[in-house]
């Protein structure tokens, strides 16, 4: 220790501070050398919320209602990948403002916010909606307006709009592969069919009993029941399950009804040790509150399971945790809403333009290598290239991958033979 740092303890951390303040004003100054390269005038034609040192964006999920459970990692991955963005000078040396809009798990109330956010608030992005039936809701107003929504939800397909980017799997990429896989390893032959009763579930269902019935040899689907958002009492639905005796419980029920559920299931003796469960709605998510206990040993068909073991998720999972709380988990849409703000700030970077339409424009086979999940590119259809994986549920809330398509799945919203 040198006699000036004897002398005065603090000195070093001084140093520390004044070489880190020192990083922080020349990160300023790049964002504001880069912001001279693109004036606002050249990368805002359409009056968005654009200024010579910011741009603003919103979300819109729902922090409240029965969607919450499942839409709160949302909200917390957009703003660390925001957060992470803006450490690293912004986009197109703009530092990005977030507009946080409730949509309180009621549908009209997407709408509505969706209009403020895109007419009065004149957003360059929106990250946002969860279920299908919030999608559905804003889509007009979003296409109308000319707004750019990344929608981070695996959802039916059926879909494809100049004014969304699909960062959650369709279809085909989910349930398809986790329907052979289930046939294949677990020599399955008869299913019975649950979903929550609107737009995603029925759809899945559909796509889920046509694969069933037309593509998986000598197989059945024996019943098939849906429940509204919310519902809590499953008994009547544990007993016909009991009754058809399936292979495979396949199921499609959201938010917070898993809850009553999975539970429901225990109690009624219908565990891993007796019968096959493969889901594509529960994610870690949901798990911390179904219960790791209440799920142990079921499957699921995610694309992103947060015990993935590379070197991208492994920093996703440390950076998510360090701000949220040890305790904090992460599931297949909490990881897909992540990747929305930095396939904007990609394709708003390869488009150096806020414009929506050059961004649309510009969005096909942007990839993003940092991907917790490996590795995603933007396909022509506005979805994601995407591996599918099957997780079996752990006491302790994870799963542990027990399978991994081999090759990224090309997304195929518009499946023949299955609308």
């Amino acid at each position: 220790m040198s006699d000036f740092d004897h002398r005065d303890p603090f000195s070093n951390h001084r140093r520390r501070l004044m070489q880190g303040l020192g990083g922080l004003l020349m990160a300023g100054m790049t964002s504001i050398s880069v912001a001279q390269q693109f004036p606002t005038a050249k990368v805002n034609t359409t009056k968005l919320a654009v200024t010579d040192t910011e741009v603003v964006v919103g979300q819109l999920h729902s922090a409240t209602g029965t969607m919450a459970i499942s839409e709160t990692g949302s909200i917390q991955a957009e703003q660390l990948a925001i957060d992470q963005i803006n450490a690293m000078g912004g986009v197109l040396g703009r530092k990005i403002r977030v507009i946080k809009e409730d949509g309180a798990s009621d549908w009209p109330t997407f709408a509505e916010k969706s209009k403020k956010l895109l007419i009065n608030d004149r957003v360059a992005a929106v990250f946002g909606c969860w279920t299908s039936a919030s999608r559905k809701a804003v889509l007009p107003i979003f296409e109308k307006e000319n707004g750019m929504l990344y929608y981070p939800t695996f959802y039916e397909g059926l879909e494809q709009s100049k004014n969304v980017i699909y960062t959650g799997q369709e279809a085909t990429q989910q349930i398809l592969w986790g329907l052979d896989w289930v046939s294949k390893e677990k020599k399955a032959k008869t299913y019975f069919l649950v979903g929550s009763d609107y737009i995603w579930p029925r759809t899945s269902m559909k796509i889920a009993r046509k694969h069933i019935e037309g593509h998986l040899a000598g197989s059945k689907v024996v019943g098939e029941e849906y429940y509204p958002l919310g519902h809590t009492n499953f008994n009547s639905l544990i007993n016909k399950i009991k009754v058809a005796k399936p292979d495979v419980i396949f199921i499609a029920v959201v938010g917070g009804s898993n809850v009553s559920f999975y539970k429901q299931l225990k109690a009624a003796g219908v565990t891993a040790a007796k019968q096959t469960l493969l889901t594509i709605s529960v994610t870690e998510d949901e798990v911390l509150g179904i219960g790791g206990e209440n799920m142990a040993g079921f499957y699921a068909s995610m694309k992103y399971f947060q015990s993935l073991d590379n070197a991208n998720n492994k920093k996703f999972v440390e950076a998510f945790k360090a701000k949220y709380g040890a305790k904090a988990v992460i599931g297949d849409v909490t990881q897909a809403a992540y990747l929305g703000p930095w396939l904007w700030k990609a394709t708003v970077e390869k488009a150096g333009s806020f414009d929506v339409d050059k961004i649309a424009a510009a969005s096909k086979d942007i990839e993003f290598k940092g991907a917790p999940e490996g590795y995603v590119k933007i396909h022509e259809n506005h979805h994601l290239w995407s591996k599918t994986r099957i997780g079996q549920a752990q006491a302790d809330g994870q799963f542990k991958v027990v399978a991994e398509s081999p090759d990224l799945i090309e997304p195929n919203p518009f499946p023949k033979g299955y609308q």
